[in-house]
């Protein structure tokens, strides 16, 4: 402070000397000119000067000279950015007044704080030690000093290495010249659009506030903007900017033809040289011409090797930084540690080292011994400093202890699963398969009796391709380019609506935590002595929580779990302002110990009798822990699939990743490395029908959230990749088609074409199919008898005959009918549509009128949707299941699946001269059902919602048996009647068990004999 004050005074008397010259200059002037001219200077108002005050006699801190509230304002913001001071100043300017040497932070001035004793020796042969004494106070606030100077370091470091500064350094000087180099290997691969940009920058950054510049590109030739310096203004900024624009490459790199244009120009006092490329001289050369030049010169050089990947020009630049008493910096995009060699930083590092080794003696001395002299540190308070938590000496981030900034979302979260089930491709009617089956066609190959051969159905080339389905058949599939394209448009559209969820599910609290979904949850943290060194890290994890999530939940409460459970609250509360504030302030005082007693912890959070009682029943457990906890995996899955099932309860796991390191003298109950970790979490989440998230400080590593949205993203990549597959199959035919109708053609003109290809037919060469002789009466009439024959003997088997071959000429049957005058009744067993003919006009034609038409039977059988009412009915179980079974609900899998044997017994056919199985097991699934096999004939979705209804039923069922279970009923059972008489058994076996019969038989009183009966009686025998 004193030495703050000196350098005021001494600024301040200098600027009186000053004043006191310019005053005496004045009065010469004016003595020389008329009178006039010195009364008009003589009344102007004169300039303001500041007062000299003399020092005060005590330091006095900048607390003390406080006029307003703004000054506490920039104080409290200046805090934090006092290494940003002296900006125009280079390293080692800026280091006069920052180092640990005029700090007083060096190794001597530590000793000097020490008082020597020399103790006497056991022997009067051995020579004396050397015995040195510290204050405690005084070793923990030097070393407290240099940290602070290390930070202060370290934020130079990081001001050097923003904006402009991290590619050019920081640019001193008031008049400056700057040396572009434009070399081909500078401007080639891509590099000079980069490099434009970059100097553009600097131009608006740093070069902007300089008084005047002097730009010149160099190549085989230099090329300046102007022949002189010019002074800054916004129009030479901008022929800056211009000329930069156009820059180019001009060949090799011939720095010493631009050093000797550069050195000629008048009124330069510091010279900017940015190099990216070797230059054509030696270092040797270049540095003798510009120690030549500088005699007698003072003109520091400022070079800068831009992403230069040849070694030899940093050598280069660095010696002519060196020799001209410049500064030297380095910038590489590719490699980040070079920029650490430039001038600037390089010296704040090794000051920062020295800092560094002076708190490393500072260490050695707390050991007692340095060097060959014993150290005694004078420790009053160390004892009520052991007294303290570890976490107290934890750094935190900024306004940890601070209130809240609470969020309240505007809607409701969903689980990514749930999400897709909308904006899923599914959802979105947006699967391949769904798209392609109006154009997908089965190919068909069957028997035909009458050519005796196995027809195969064709596939139109033009615009049709075989695509796998997903069952793994092959299909014939029309192609139509525009409906595929709108396709695939609409793909991209949805993945790019994939990877916004995605940076939103990684954004936020959402990073550590996942979603909280449900309305009541219950937040389970891990606090075993294991986590003492993230203490902070899980307090600022639900920080976040407690901010961003929780705002709009219904119920919520916190429970910590070490060796011993400790809860915030005994229920779930609202998370109004007020809880979230108060739950935040217990997360403060919360302090690591123990072992990981999980199941302690979670059997609070579900088996609360108070949210039971206030029907405020957690939904959402979100356990947080960085390793297994003490129990066995199969005991707690097996709790936790006990607690979630029947109710809407779920249980996620949330990861973090810590150091496998354990804390000396504490061991886990339990241990296991990362990845065992997270199987066994992530099994503990699946049984509990919730989520898995895992995440270290570098991000997130796995989540079933982002995993779900990812797959249905990969799926649409896919799909798309198979549109375009189809499209270019038909493209690539239609080429070879093209080209085949071509070489066809040339090899036509060219006489090539064989002589034994016949000519195509004409159609006129076709033949025609024959019209058909109109039946006459007597044909007629012999046909309606043989078809009475037919219809009398039902047993005689008619032999098979194909589609094709069934096909009779229309109105023959009808017109012998409409002879007679009666109606032709429809039969039952074809199931034809009963009609009735007339005669027309037009000779002996006949028409016919349909009647009635056959209904239709639909052999779908509809899986119904079970209803049963909330509301336990006093009657016994086997009453209730004949209301709400399985088979009276419709939902018996038998009589679903009920339908033809799946039977393989061969069968002769007439028509082929040959026994033939059936084919229907290539077609229909078949499965076993009470030992027989039966063909499946449910379609997918019917067994998903056969399968929903029955986990519904489930769930109703455990429900029912929990009821049986709970109070009195699970002594008595379920009393049914209306009139009842007990007869209780006290003979002296019941003796031990009275006290518990008493107990339970006032339950049974109270809970079913006054609610559901008329008249009981007690008979004790």
């Amino acid at each position: 402070m004193a030495t703050e004050e000196s350098e005021t005074s001494s600024l301040a008397e200098e600027e009186t000397s000053s004043d006191e010259g310019e005053t005496l200059r004045r009065l010469q002037d004016a003595s020389s000119q008329p009178d006039e001219t010195f009364i008009t200077e003589s009344r102007k108002r004169p300039e303001w000067r500041d007062i000299d005050i003399p020092p005060a006699a005590y330091p006095l801190s900048n607390d003390m000279f406080i006029t307003k509230v703004e000054h506490t304002k920039n104080l409290m913001r200046a805090k934090d950015v006092e290494a940003g001071f002296g900006e125009g100043q280079s390293s080692e300017e800026w280091l006069i007044n920052h180092s640990i040497e005029h700090e007083g932070l060096t190794i001597k001035d530590v000793l000097t704080k020490g008082k020597v004793t020399q103790p006497k020796s056991k022997m009067s042969s051995e020579k004396p030690m050397k015995h040195l004494q510290f204050e405690a106070t005084d070793v923990n606030e030097f070393e407290y000093k240099l940290n602070l100077a290390i930070e202060q370091y370290h934020k130079r470091i990081k001001w050097l290495l923003q904006g402009t500064k991290r590619h050019f350094g920081l640019v001193k000087g008031t008049r400056v010249a700057v040396l572009i180099d434009t070399s081909d290997a500078n401007c080639a691969f891509g590099r000079i659009n980069a490099f434009k940009d970059e100097v553009v920058h600097l131009i608006d950054e740093q070069l902007s506030t300089k008084d005047g510049l002097y730009f010149m590109s160099f190549g085989t030739d230099v090329q300046p903007l102007w022949d002189n310096v010019r002074d800054v203004n916004v129009r030479t900024l901008q022929e800056a900017r211009e000329w930069m624009a156009r820059r180019e490459g001009t060949g090799g790199c011939n720095l010493l033809r631009a050093l000797k244009k550069v050195l000629t120009v008048k009124k330069v006092n510091y010279l900017l040289i940015i190099l990216g490329n070797c230059p054509d001289q030696t270092t040797e050369i270049l540095c003798n011409y510009v120690e030549q030049c500088m005699v007698g010169r003072a003109l520091p050089i400022h070079t800068v090797a831009y992403d230069s990947s040849n070694h030899m020009s940093n050598v280069t630049l660095r010696t002519l930084a060196e020799r001209s008493g410049g500064r030297y910096h380095c910038y590489a995009s590719g490699c980040t540690e070079q920029i650490y060699t430039g001038t600037d930083i390089s010296t704040l590092l090794r000051e920062s080292k020295r800092a560094q080794d002076v708190i490393a003696k500072i260490k050695e001395m707390r050991t007692g011994m340095m060097g060959d002299a014993l150290i005694s540190i004078m420790n009053e308070i160390s004892y009520e400093v052991e007294k303290l938590p570890q976490s107290r000496f934890l750094p935190r981030p900024p306004n940890h202890s601070g209130p809240l900034n609470i969020e309240t979302p505007n809607f409701q979260p969903k689980t990514s699963e749930v999400w897709l089930k909308t904006n899923g491709l599914k959802g979105k009617k947006l699967n391949l398969y769904q798209v392609l089956s109006p154009n997908a066609f089965s190919p068909i190959e069957e028997f035909i009796p009458v050519i005796k051969k196995v027809v195969t159905s064709q596939v139109h080339e033009k615009s049709m391709a075989q695509f796998q389905w997903h069952d793994g058949t092959v299909k014939n599939v029309h192609v139509d380019p525009t409906m595929l394209y709108d396709y695939q448009k609409r793909l991209g559209a949805i993945v790019k609506t994939y990877e916004r969820r995605v940076d939103w599910l990684s954004s936020g609290s959402r990073r550590i935590w996942g979603t909280v979904c449900e309305n009541r949850v219950v937040i389970l943290v891990d606090l075993s002595i294991m986590n003492a060194n993230y203490l902070i890290h899980v307090q600022h994890s639900l920080r976040l929580l407690l901010e961003e999530q929780m705002g709009n939940k219904a119920y919520f409460n916190i429970v910590a779990f070490g060796s011993v459970m400790k809860s915030w609250k005994k229920s779930l509360q609202p998370p109004t302002p007020e809880n979230l504030q108060n739950a935040w302030s217990w997360v403060l005082n919360l302090e690591c110990g123990g072992s990981r007693n999980f199941l302690e912890g979670y059997k609070y959070a579900v088996e609360n009798d108070l949210d039971e009682k206030f029907h405020t029943a957690a939904q959402g457990v979100y356990l947080f822990t960085s390793g297994v906890p003490d129990q066995e995996e199969d005991v707690i899955c097996s709790y936790i699939a006990e607690t979630c099932g029947g109710n809407d309860l779920k249980l996620h796991c949330i990861l973090f990743s810590a150091d496998d390191n354990i804390t000396s003298g504490t061991m886990p109950g339990r241990y296991a490395n990362i990845n065992k970790t997270a199987e066994a979490l992530k099994n503990m989440a699946h049984t509990g029908r919730g989520r898995f998230h895992w995440f270290n400080e570098s991000g997130i590593i796995e989540s079933d959230d982002i995993t779900a949205v990812l797959n249905e993203r990969d799926r649409a990549v896919n799909y798309s990749q198979k549109c375009a597959m189809l499209v270019d199959s038909v493209k690539r035919r239609a080429e070879e088609r093209r080209a085949l109708k071509y070489h066809q053609a040339l090899a036509i003109e060219n006489g090539h074409q064989d002589r034994k290809m016949l000519n195509k037919r004409p159609k006129s060469a076709e033949k025609k199919a024959l019209i058909p002789p109109k039946p006459t009466q007597l044909f007629l009439a012999r046909k309606q008898l043989l078809e009475n024959k037919d219809t009398d003997s039902p047993d005689k088997q008619k032999p098979w005959r194909p589609q094709s071959a069934k096909a009779t000429i229309p109105g023959v049957s009808s017109s012998h009918a409409g002879c007679l005058g009666e109606k032709v009744p429809p039969s039952k067993k074809s199931g034809r549509p009963a009609t009735q003919v007339f005669y027309t006009e037009v000779g002996n034609d006949v028409g016919v009128v349909f009647r009635q038409y056959p209904k239709e039977k639909s052999v779908r059988k509809h899986i119904r949707q079970p209803i049963i009412p909330d509301m336990e009915e006093i009657i016994t179980t086997k009453q209730w299941l004949k209301k709400y079974s399985l088979l009276k609900l419709g939902l018996d899998l038998h009589k679903l699946c009920a339908g033809p044997d799946c039977t393989h017994d061969k069968r002769k056919v007439g028509t082929l001269h040959r026994r033939v199985a059936a084919k229907y097991c290539s077609i229909f699934p078949s499965v076993e059902i009470k030992g027989v096999v039966k063909h499946l004939q449910l379609l997918p979705h019917e067994l998903e919602e056969y399968e929903t209804q029955v986990e519904r039923l489930l769930k109703r069922y455990v429900s029912r048996l929990q009821w049986l279970l709970s109070g009195s009923r699970r002594v008595f059972g379920v009393i049914t009647e209306k009139k009842v008489a007990i007869l209780v058994d006290t003979s002296g076996s019941m003796g031990p068990h009275l006290p518990e019969l008493k107990k339970e038989l006032a339950s049974l009183v109270w809970d079913q004999l006054c609610l559901n009966t008329e008249k009981f009686n007690l008979i004790m025998s």
